[in-house]
C-alpha cells in the first residue's frame, strides 16, 4: 500500500475547531512536524480539507 507523508508547514493560530481537530487527528502538532500515513479515501478527505495547512508527499 502507498504512503503519504503529511508536513504541517501553516500555523493554527486563528483556524476554526474543525481544521485544528483535523490537523491533530492526523497525528501533527508542531509546525514541520512530518507524518508518514497510509494512503487511503478517510486520509485523502482530512488532508483535502487542510490542504491550505500542510504539505503532501508519496512515499
Amino acid at each position: 500500500m502507498a504512503k503519504l507523508q503529511i508536513t504541517l508547514v501553516r500555523s493554527l493560530i486563528g483556524r476554526n475547531e474543525k481544521q485544528r481537530a483535523t490537523v491533530e487527528a492526523l497525528g501533527l502538532r508542531k509546525i514541520r512536524q512530518a507524518v508518514v500515513l497510509d494512503d487511503s479515501a478517510a486520509i485523502r478527505g482530512m488532508v483535502n480539507a487542510v490542504s491550505h495547512l500542510v504539505k503532501v508527499e508519496e512515499v
